[in-house]
């Protein structure tokens, strides 16, 4: 496959999920988030969800046009039921209203349950970042197949578990940091699946526990995902435990594997305003100075630079937006099944 414009994307993305009975405000959120997981270098997060969104919403489990509910409330706390609505939009408009809180009281948290996959976590601390807030966010997989194994175990128990921390300054590009907890998001292993490669040792064991480098073995074979960390995992492994306490259990999801479930992103948020503790000004100059302290170190062999947290996204959006986006073969047929299906294949056209 050639590379692919950016707004060419998003026009399949936006005619596919409407297609599939999506609202077009819905389909404008999704497409957008999506095609930005493309754009940052994180493909695995971007178009090739789209089929298995649409299948999902062919099976019930994404309901377009869902109901919005705020079950609990108070001037710096919200719980929301996005009701399996599409998780970009529920938690778009959460983020929303947590940031709006955290600038009348200084700081908010909500959690969300009964939402689709939110994609790439980093999207909505982002957000609050552009306000000059720092945002955070966690997000657990709820009560649906989990892929990652406590350190030391071989069985899949707790999901991938991200977190992701934003914060405003005065760089060219955001700096953030946004994690799974596992070595590696499962959607990395699905993606070198789809492209026919293998993944590197210390990402997957088989079910007998040994290191593999074939990713079917993730989903087909019994396999699991390592906590981050390597031979250090349980720091890794601590995190995602704490990350499915505030995604899984504060949110009333609770945790383990319900085979008749839904999939389900379980989210936590908090957004701080900067103000509150000291100058604005002042803090984004100082974080944009640490940047640049820390990419002034003298450089490890191997390496020929130093890049602050997030300096590698905003340099793939920039080299994307201009060169277009490459999408594999399997995922492009995919797409082409699905808009022969609603009788729209000519958006797959160049």
């Amino acid at each position: 496959m050639p590379t692919i414009g950016h707004n060419h994307l998003r026009e399949i993305t936006d005619k596919l999920l409407q297609c599939a009975g999506a609202s077009s405000s819905e389909s404008e959120v999704i497409a957008r988030h999506v095609i930005g997981a493309n754009l940052a270098g994180h493909d695995s997060h971007g178009i090739i969800q789209i089929p298995t969104y649409i299948d999902r919403v062919k099976r019930g489990h994404i309901i377009p046009g869902a109901p919005f509910d705020i079950v609990q409330e108070t001037p710096s706390t919200l719980v929301a039921d996005g009701h399996w609505g599409f998780g970009y939009v529920v938690s778009e408009h959460v983020m929303r209203m947590t940031i709006d809180k955290a600038k009348t009281q200084g700081a908010a948290a909500a959690t969300v349950y009964r939402q689709s996959h939110v994609g790439r976590v980093a999207d909505y601390p982002l957000m609050a970042a552009k306000e000059g807030f720092i945002g955070l966010m966690t997000a657990d997989s709820g009560r649906t197949a989990k892929a990652v194994a406590p350190f030391g175990g071989r069985e899949p128990r707790l999901g991938t578990n991200p977190i992701c921390i934003a914060v405003p300054s005065n760089l060219e590009g955001p700096l953030f940091i946004d994690m799974a907890t596992s070595a590696v998001a499962a959607g990395k292993v699905e993606l070198a699946k789809a492209r026919g490669i293998d993944i590197p040792q210390g990402w997957v064991v088989d079910n007998e526990g040994n290191p593999a480098t074939d990713p079917s073995v993730l989903r087909e074979k019994g396999g699991a995902l390592l906590p981050l960390g390597g031979s250090e995992g349980y720091k890794g492994y601590g995190l995602s435990v704490m990350v499915e306490i505030l995604s899984g259990i504060l949110t009333g999801l609770g945790f383990g594997h319900d085979p008749r479930g839904f999939h389900n992103d379980g989210c936590f948020m908090a957004v701080f305003d900067v103000s509150a503790f000291r100058p604005l000004e002042e803090f984004k100059q100082q974080v944009t100075d640490l940047a640049g302290y820390l990419k002034a170190s003298k450089m490890a062999s191997g390496f020929d630079e130093i890049l602050y947290p997030g300096e590698i996204e905003h340099r793939n959006m920039k080299q994307r937006l201009e060169d277009g986006i490459f999408v594999e073969d399997s995922t492009w047929n995919k797409l082409y099944d699905l808009a022969e299906e609603f009788g729209v294949s000519k958006i797959l056209r160049f």
